[in-house]
C-alpha cells in the first residue's frame, strides 16, 4: 500500500458536516461515481468539477460532524480525493473513511501552515507532512491496523482477505 500522498489542497473550515460532502438531496444515489458529482458543492460549487484524482483536503475541526452516513467518505474518494487531513474529525466519519478506504489524517498545525491550491507530502506511517516551503510537520502516524485496513481497500475487503487466509 501507499503511504505517502503528494496533492494539491483544497482548504475547508470547521464544523464541515456530512451534509456539506454530501448533500442530502442526493443520498438516494448509490453509485460513488453519480454521488461524487456532487461532494462539497454546497460550500465549493466548484469543487466536483475541479478536484483532481490525487487532490488532498486539508481542513479545520470536527470535519465530518452530522450524521454516521458513510456517503460522504464513499463520494470524497470517488471523487479522486486520496487523504483528508484534519485538525480533527467527528469520530464516526473517521472510522467510516478508514472502513471504504479513504485515508484520514489528523494535524493540529498543517491547517495554518498551507494555503489552498499548495501541495503537499504526506507519509502516514512516519506521520509526517511536508509543505511547499519545506517545512515539516509532525503528527501521530497511523496505526499499523489501520494502515492495513486502508491497504485493503476498507474494512470489507480486510476481512474478506483474513478469511481468505483462513480458507
Amino acid at each position: 500500500m501507499e503511504t505517502t500522498f503528494s496533492g494539491k489542497i483544497w482548504k475547508f473550515g470547521d464544523n464541515i458536516n456530512t451534509d456539506d460532502i454530501t448533500p442530502s438531496p442526493y443520498l438516494t444515489i448509490q453509485n460513488p461515481e453519480e454521488l461524487a458529482k456532487h461532494v462539497l458543492e454546497n460550500k465549493k460549487p466548484d469543487f466536483p468539477d475541479r478536484v483532481q484524482k490525487g487532490d488532498i483536503i486539508v481542513a479545520g475541526r470536527n470535519f465530518g460532524c452530522g450524521s454516521s452516513r458513510e456517503h460522504a467518505p464513499v463520494a470524497l474518494k470517488a471523487a479522486g480525493v486520496s487523504l483528508v487531513v484534519a485538525k480533527s474529525f467527528a469520530r464516526i466519519f473517521f472510522r467510516n473513511a478508514i472502513n471504504v478506504g479513504l485515508s484520514v489524517l489528523e494535524s493540529s498545525e498543517l491547517y495554518d501552515a498551507v494555503e489552498e491550491a499548495d501541495e503537499i507530502k504526506v507519509d502516514l506511517e512516519k506521520g509526517e507532512i511536508e509543505t511547499s516551503s519545506g517545512n515539516i510537520i509532525k503528527t501521530n502516524p497511523l496505526p499499523e491496523n489501520v494502515l492495513g485496513i486502508l491497504e485493503a481497500g476498507g474494512l470489507v475487503e480486510k476481512v474478506k482477505l483474513i478469511l481468505g487466509e483462513r480458507g
